[in-house]
């Protein structure tokens, strides 16, 4: 019975990241359905590029700066054939690490919406392995590990430590404030804001595109938070429901706040799912309807000011999505989760406080640190040129409708023809 309950959480946590895999191709088509065509190829090279770079970057240092644990030894012994190597049997570890690798990736994969358009390709890989290996892991060591203490202290001052089920912090908020130290180390795009104060809106290129991002992540969303659990036996349908219902709150006040926007209404739906991961396992599901509909109004409110008002050009609205929302959920967790509004108990506002502030200090003090050092030393956007042009031909040396470039240069062909052979026979 103990093997089978072995395999049957290593498959279960398998399928989790599978799940949250699948996940980075949302982020994809969702940066692809906003930027403009010149720049769609640039989106869909820049996720999986991440991804790998933070994979490996993850493997060798990240996760053992998180979990004090690295997977040099041999093969037997890390995948708990040969006993007593400090390692599960049936490679639980293993699967573990690809779950929380996943989650790790997600760091990059959310500041690339915000940076995009505009920023260079090869100084962001570089942004990525500092990221992923150095700042994400330190703050995931001390609300997911026992780094440094850091939980038993907050247990000792509040009776409880920081809750944070599925990552409204650790992965969401920690990612949203370091893309909006990027964006503002970055500057607006070319265009976006005259000297005059005019905004020049620059509307999504495929909204099919973005709609289909958007129901991937949904999707994979549940393996995000239900598999958090991590093993069969701490499984639980209140996770499953919560989060459903968080998302049809964010839906449902993006609707209404958004004005029947389409780009809101998709991103609510995923604002709502970022505020519940924290207390997802103990929120009663009315608390999480509340807490998505509220996450859901701040992401459009947020979106708005920050675009119109404060003229921050984050592309994808990832501050207001990933650290607003995130740290909402946070927060929210700390309140929802009380058995005073219908929930399972054993968690605290006050920690929740810390440990979300810590969160938002940690994500945006490392991204000004790792973004203003790479501007200083070797810069990390595109030139006027290259920017015109679009990062997909700028970059890449593709675009996502060659056919639509070639056909128009022979169109340019033909007219510089037609007008060559006008003034032949005028002459």
């Amino acid at each position: 019975m103990e093997a089978t309950k072995t395999g049957g959480d290593v498959l279960f946590v398998l399928l989790g990241a599978v799940m949250v895999l699948a996940m980075h191709a949302g982020f994809a088509f969702l940066e692809v359905g906003t930027v403009r065509k010149k720049n769609q190829v640039n989106a869909l090279v820049k996720i999986i590029s991440d991804f790998a770079v933070s994979t490996a970057v993850y493997f060798f240092i990240g996760y053992s700066i998180a979990y004090g644990v690295n997977f040099l030894s041999s093969a037997g012994v890390i995948s708990g054939k040969i006993a007593g190597g400090g390692f599960a049997a049936n490679g639980y570890d293993l699967v573990k690490f690809f779950f929380l690798a996943t989650f790790a990736a997600a760091i990059p994969a959310i500041v690339s919406g915000g940076i995009a358009e505009r920023a260079k390709f090869r100084p962001q890989l570089i942004a990525t392995s500092i990221l992923v290996g150095l700042v994400y892991p330190a703050f995931e060591g001390l609300a997911w590990g026992t780094r440094l203490g850091f939980q038993d202290r907050l247990k000792a001052l509040f009776g409880t430590p920081f809750h944070d089920f599925a990552g409204s912090v650790v992965v969401h908020a920690v990612g949203g404030w370091i893309g909006l130290a990027a964006v503002l180390m970055l500057g607006a795009r070319m265009g976006r804001y005259r000297k005059d104060g005019h905004v020049v809106a620059i509307p999504p290129s495929n909204i099919p595109f973005l709609a289909l991002g958007s129901w991937i992540l949904c999707a994979g969303w549940f393996g995000f938070n239900v598999m958090s659990a991590q093993s069969l036996d701490g499984i639980s349908g209140l996770v499953a429901l919560n989060s459903l219902m968080a998302m049809v709150g964010g839906i449902l006040a993006a609707l209404a706040v958004g004005r029947n926007d389409p780009g809101f209404v998709h991103n609510g739906a995923l604002a709502g799912l970022v505020a519940v991961c924290s207390g997802s396992d103990v929120m009663h599901p009315v608390a999480a309807l509340v807490t998505g509909g509220l996450a859901g109004a701040l992401f459009v409110w947020a979106f708005n000011l920050c675009q119109n008002k404060w003229k921050i050009d984050d592309v994808l609205g990832v501050w207001a999505l990933h650290g607003l929302c995130g740290t909402l959920g946070g927060l929210a967790c700390g309140v929802f989760g009380l058995e005073a509004f219908g929930g399972l108990g054993g968690v605290s506002p006050l920690a929740q406080v810390v440990g979300t502030g810590t969160g938002v200090l940690v994500g945006f003090g490392g991204g000004l640190a790792v973004y203003g050092g790479l501007k200083a030393a070797m810069g990390i956007r595109l030139d006027e040129e290259q920017e015109f042009m679009g990062a997909d031909l700028a970059i890449h040396q593709i675009t996502a409708y060659p056919e639509e470039v070639a056909g128009a240069h022979d169109d340019a062909a033909a007219l510089a023809m037609r007008a060559h052979s006008a003034a032949a026979a005028r002459a």
